[in-house]
Formats: C-alpha cells, sequence, structure tokens
C-alpha cells in the first residue's frame, strides 16, 4: 500500500507541475518504481505475497483423531513457512453435510482457495461444484473425491495400506480367523484399504476374513469387536484401518476380554494398524501391537498448502516422479493425485528419528 500511494502522489505531482519539475517527477517515479521492484524480487513480507493470491480455507474432517490434531498442528508451521494467508481452520466433526456448509462459509469469508480432507467422497462433489463456479480453487488431502473439480490430490496409495498389513499378518500368522475393522466405506479411503486387505488375504487360505465396517468410529468399533470375540475367541490378527480412532478401543475391549499378550506370547494376536501417530508406536514398543503403516500427517499438511498456494499462482502439473519422493498419477480426466510415500513401522524401525509420529513433542 505504501508503494501504491507513493506513485500515485508522484503521478499526480507530474501532472500539476512545470514541464522541469514534471521531468524531476517523473524521475522520482521511475525511482519508485525501481525500489517496488526490487522489494519483489527479494521477496515481499508473507501478508503482501498472499495478498495477491487470496486467503485459503482449511477444513478439517474431524479433530477426536490424534492424526487430524497432529495434521492440524502441522498446518499452521507450513502456512507461516510458504507466506500463505489461511482462515482458521474449521472442524466438520465427520459430518459430510456440515461439511460442505463449511466450504460455502469459506468462500463467503472471501477464501480464493481451499485445502479440505474430505468425509465422503460423492457428497464432496457438491461443494467442489459451487466452489468451482466462483473460481475457487480446491485441493483434497487424505480422500479423493469421487468426481468434482480439484486442483490436486494429495494422498497416499491407500490400497498399499491394505496390501501391507495383509502381508504382515499373513507372514506372521499360519492359520486362523482375521479381523479386518473397517472405515468408513463412503470414503474412497476406507474402500480401498477394504478392497485391498480383502483381495491379498486370497493368497493366504489359512487365514479367513471377518469384518467390522466401523465407520471410523471408535465406539462402534469396540462393541462390535466385542461381541466378535465373544463368538470368536480364537482371533489370530486384527487389521485396524485407523489406529487414531480404533487403537484405545480395540486394546481396551481385548483387555477387557482377556486377550492381549505382548508380541512373543503364543496367545498373541497379530495387529496391524494405519496412521503413525505416537500412540502406536509406543503400542509397538510396548508389544501390544504389531506394526503401523505411518500416514504421513506432517506431508499432508505441506504439499496440501504447496499444491493451494501452486494453483492460486497459475501454476499446473502432469503425472510423473516429484522431487519429493513421490508420484503424481492421474485418478481420472482432469484429476491428479500426488500419492506420498507410507512406510510400514515395525519393532526394527519405530525409533527412526525421520517419521513424522517422532518428531512430535
Amino acid at each position: 500500500m505504501a508503494f501504491a500511494s507513493g506513485l500515485i502522489e508522484a503521478r499526480r505531482f507530474t501532472e500539476t507541475r512545470t514541464p522541469r519539475a514534471r521531468a524531476f517527477s517523473r524521475a522520482a517515479a521511475k525511482t519508485l518504481c525501481a525500489v517496488a521492484a526490487c522489494a519483489a524480487a527479494i521477496g515481499a513480507p508473507a501478508s503482501a505475497q498472499a495478498a495477491e493470491t487470496g486467503k485459503v480455507g482449511l477444513g478439517l474432517p474431524l479433530l477426536t483423531s490424534p492424526f487430524w490434531q497432529s495434521y492440524n498442528n502441522y498446518l499452521g508451521t507450513y502456512a507461516k513457512q510458504m507466506g500463505v494467508d489461511v482462515l482458521a481452520p474449521v472442524n466438520s466433526n465427520n459430518d459430510p453435510a456440515q461439511q460442505i456448509t463449511d466450504m460455502n462459509n469459506m468462500i463467503n469469508l472471501g477464501a480464493k482457495g481451499i485445502v479440505v480432507g474430505p468425509i465422503d467422497s460423492a457428497a464432496i462433489s457438491r461443494a467442489l461444484e459451487s466452489a468451482a463456479q466462483k473460481n475457487v480453487k480446491v485441493v483434497a488431502v487424505d480422500v479423493a473425491p469421487t468426481q468434482g473439480a480439484v486442483a490436486m490430490v494429495v494422498r497416499a496409495d491407500n490400497r498399499a495400506y491394505g496390501e501391507k498389513a495383509c502381508k504382515y499378518i499373513g507372514e506372521h500368522v499360519k492359520s486362523g480367523k482375521v479381523v479386518q475393522i473397517m472405515g468408513d466405506l463412503a470414503s474412497v479411503n476406507g474402500r480401498d484399504r477394504s478392497e485391498a486387505f480383502r483381495a491379498c488375504l486370497k493368497s493366504y487360505p489359512n487365514l479367513s476374513l471377518l469384518e467390522i465396517p466401523a465407520g471410523w468410529k471408535g465406539d462402534v468399533a469396540a462393541s462390535a469387536l466385542d461381541s466378535l470375540l465373544t463368538a470368536n475367541p480364537d482371533v489370530k490378527g486384527i487389521y485396524m484401518q485407523a489406529g487414531g480412532v480404533y487403537l484405545s478401543p480395540t486394546l481396551q475391549t481385548l483387555r477387557r476380554k482377556q486377550l492381549l499378550f505382548p508380541v512373543g506370547d503364543p496367545k498373541h494376536i497379530v495387529i496391524v494398524s494405519n496412521d503413525g501417530i505416537p500412540q502406536e508406536y509406543e503400542a509397538i514398543r510396548k508389544g501390544e501391537i504389531d506394526a503401523t503403516v505411518s500416514q504421513p500427517a506432517d506431508l499432508y499438511a505441506k504439499y496440501g498448502l504447496y499444491y493451494i498456494k501452486a494453483a492460486l499462482e497459475g501454476k499446473t502439473f502432469k503425472p510423473g516422479k516429484t522431487d519429493h519422493d513421490s508420484t503424481i498419477i492421474q485418478l481420472q480426466p482432469g484429476i491428479l493425485e500426488d500419492q506420498l510415500p507410507a512406510p510400514l513401522v515395525t519393532k526394527q524401525n519405530v525409533d527412526d528419528k525421520n517419521l513424522w509420529g517422532n518428531t512430535i513433542k
């Protein structure tokens, strides 16, 4: 604003003075322009940069999970580093209808871009359509929409989650019943993990599958698992699709049923989770669970903001390898997904300092 007002005053001065004065004023105006250009070259303040692209809204699916709590904390850190001017994050409390309302509210508050973790892959299309009509860019994090325009989907390969969990259990359980505690099947994440685990388990004919559709709700998972274990006390393995919501209820249920034995005990139930939160790492160290797939909360926040900033600057991307150890694929015409790495964490690498779950203080 200071540079702009200076330029206006210089022009006014030029118009009202003598020829000699006007020449001097033109030189002054050029000097102001040069200073402004110099400031732009060395990097204007974050607020000035943000003013050029507009504010960014942040939509959280829920905050009851340690995973999303960590993601939310990372957003503030990376927004500051990148100079992204963000609105206060909004929590939709796992309600797809509320999420649509929240996104519309962010647009009404002046958001030119939105980074959102879709709750329902299909329902989010309504909000995406509304955003597109108002030329608001959207980046989807963690969950891909089934339709609708997004600048990028930032996500790990969720089919690989199910496959990694299945292979670990298949290698450590020779025969018996295996339980899959599923996420919300209205979410592409829940479907991908469930389908991949189910398909992979067919490679282990001595294992039989039992499933619990829990919709990312810990209380639902606990109640269903309690009933299932009453009828099937000989369960040998459990795959939890989200440690952030299922870890504590599952361990509490096993403990109450007197079925929680440490790794190495012949009665131990092999347990693999998803998320990579500190609580899972502690459970691995204690021998309560065997492994988890580290879903990169830090990278979701970092690259969610990276891609929304790029979209607001008019940048586009193509399928292929990235410079941050991931691959951009085409999900469907017009929708790209940056598939970020998600390693399997076991007793052998649980203390790796590069894992985001070990960086939280």
